[in-house]
């Protein structure tokens, strides 16, 4: 039986800590769908549609990995894709709370769903997507923390 791990997230947008972490779990399960969030709340920088395209440009070449996009409640979306397993990534110990308060209600609403942390490589520690836009913004160069697909979308969209 394939051990399908469903990783979560805005992804906006996706980056290289995102990336990496989606190759070190495709080493323990047999498929990872990215479900990328519409998350309309959040005001995204990139539309859905946007988010889908450039994670499905960046993760083309890993086979088992698939990009969906979801906006219903998530563990709708992991018992639609048949996965057992909530992947999730840990970059410092305070992004240890809120996980462990989501995998607690995710346990309540899908008893027969697992959540899997990882932790980020010391080397994308400090990446998150916010960091990222902020830099952009600003006319940073973030070459060094999303694929060359992503850089040349942010500054289509910071012009």
């Amino acid at each position: 039986m394939a051990i399908v791990a469903l990783y979560p997230g805005t992804f906006d947008p996706i980056t290289n800590g995102h990336t990496d972490l989606i190759r070190r779990a495709s080493r323990l399960f047999d498929r990872i769908v990215l479900a990328v969030a519409a998350n309309p709340e959040k005001t995204p920088l990139f539309s859905l549609e946007e988010r889908l395209s450039l994670a499905r440009k960046v993760l083309v070449d890993d086979n088992g990995v698939s990009v969906e996009g979801f906006d219903d409640l998530l563990i709708d979306c992991v018992r639609r894709h048949g996965a057992g397993v909530i992947l999730r990534g840990l970059r410092a110990v305070s992004d240890f709370e809120y996980e462990f308060q989501m995998a607690g209600m995710n346990k309540r609403l899908g008893p027969e769903i697992e959540t899997a942390f990882l932790p980020a490589s010391e080397r994308d520690t400090f990446i998150s997507a916010s960091l990222v836009k902020e830099i952009a913004s600003l006319g940073g160069n973030v070459s060094e923390f999303v694929h060359p697909y992503v850089a040349a979308a942010l500054a289509e969209k910071m012009k």
